[in-house]
Order: C-alpha cells, then structure tokens, then sequence
C-alpha cells in the first residue's frame, strides 16, 4: 500500500513538473519576419541619376508596393513581430526602403526609416450612416401599393 501512495506521488510530481514546463514553453517569445528590405550592399548598387525604374527591379528585386500617384516610388517594408503568449503580435522593428522616382523613370533618391521615424496612426472606427435602404424588389413592390389615389387615374380634359 505504501509503494503504491509512493508511485502515485511520484507520478503525481512528474505530471505537475511537465505541465508547469509546457506553460513556460508556451509563453516563450516567438519572432517572425514579414517583408523584404534590400541589403546595404545591394542598395550601393543603385546609382541616382542613373538607374531606372527596371534596372532597380533587376537589381534589388520587385517592391512590396510602389506610390498610389503616379507610380512615384518603389517601397520595400520588412516587419518584425513579437508573439508572445495569447498576446496580440507587436511590432519590434519596422525597415523600410523608399526609393523615388522623376517623372522620366529614373532614380531620384533612396531613404531609409524604421520604427521610430513612423507615426502612429489611429484608425477610426465610426461609419457614416447613409439614407439608402437595402430594399427588395417585393418589398419596394408592396410598400408603394399605399401611396396610389383614385385622382392618379382619372384625368381630365
């Protein structure tokens, strides 16, 4: 009797020693890397004045966007992230290379900017209500049936 209390306590340990590591292995910090920023090497490459809106793309790589107006500029963005737990992933550093064009096509000018050269943004969450009404063709059918007079239909001469 007692070594079966002994074996039940042991086992017992082990299954709070393997659960309580589980939880701190749960709660480890994960990385992950969205995006692609060239390297330096590569952004010595590009030559202002001389370069071209294909020449960078053969060289550095297809942007992951480029200017809404336009086509001003080529825009490379790469994000870390910091998940953690049940916490909602956070940002740890942002890099982003802006590479502007004239209006010929050729290399104007290269930036670089991280996280601390960003702004903030709040998005707002309000909607604009609108007088449209999501009516069927039944509903707008039976719904005028209502508005009709007899002096609609007689006319006179």
């Amino acid at each position: 009797m007692v070594a079966k209390a002994f074996h039940f306590k042991s086992v017992f340990r082990g299954a709070v020693f393997a659960a309580a590591g589980l939880a701190l292995a749960a709660c480890s910090s994960v990385y992950r890397k969205h995006g692609y920023v060239p390297t330096p090497d590569q952004l010595a490459e590009v030559v202002p004045g001389i370069d071209t809106r294909d020449s960078v793309a053969e060289s550095v790589g297809i942007p992951s966007s480029t200017g809404v107006l336009n086509d001003s500029g080529y825009y490379y963005v790469a994000t870390r992230f910091r998940h953690y737990g049940a916490a909602a992933p956070k940002p740890v550093a942002r890099d982003l290379v802006a590479i502007s064009f004239d209006t010929a096509g050729v290399v104007q000018g290269i930036e670089r900017f991280s996280l601390e050269d960003g702004k903030v943004v709040p998005l707002e969450r309000r909607v604009t209500s609108s007088s449209v009404q999501d009516n069927t063709f039944l509903r707008q059918l039976l719904g005028s049936l209502g508005n009709f007079g007899p002096d609609q239909f007689l006319q006179d001469q």
